[in-house]
């Protein structure tokens, strides 16, 4: 039998997922939204994807860049997560209270603080139930404070990652 939405949520958040935060730039604006669901595909060539809700303001922007950029959130990145996964944030000023700069090949934010970032183009973007499967080339990738943890989504909550 297909288990209920409830039983399938309380058994796949026993698997830890890492926390991202994805950013894009699109007619003057940053858009950002936290993800759990980033994977590494391939190395040769590097690829990675992640998902997004069909429905969601950042899953339309992709219709319209093809280059994103994710920020890799360290052990103390819980209250930058909380943020981005808000619903009903604002679009304009999003990320003004948020320290980043800008990636050289994105255009989008590169989170300031963050563990590793990442620089993508989207080579493919797959239909997956009430998400999307959006794959990326990675053009650049880069680490941060070697001493910085990671944060995980775990039994619904966020976790720090020493």
């Amino acid at each position: 039998m297909t288990p209920t939405p409830d039983e399938f949520r309380s058994a796949v958040s026993r698997l830890p997922d890492g926390v991202v935060v994805i950013s894009a730039h699109h007619q003057g604006l940053d858009h950002a939204m936290t993800a759990s669901t980033l994977t590494s595909v391939s190395l040769d060539p590097p690829l990675l994807l992640f998902c997004v809700h069909v429905e969601s303001r950042f899953r339309d922007v992709l219709d319209e860049v093809d280059r994103w950029a994710v920020s890799v959130l360290s052990d103390a990145g819980a209250p930058v997560a909380d943020w981005f996964a808000s619903p009903g944030r604002p679009v304009v000023g999003q990320l003004a209270h948020v320290p980043f700069r800008v990636g050289a090949l994105s255009g989008a934010a590169l989170l300031d603080g963050a563990s590793a970032w990442f620089e993508c183009r989207t080579s493919a973007i797959h239909r997956a139930g009430d998400h999307d499967i959006v794959v990326g080339d990675v053009l650049s990738a880069a680490v941060g404070d070697l001493g910085a943890g990671g944060l995980v989504h775990l039994r619904g909550r966020l976790r720090p990652v020493p």
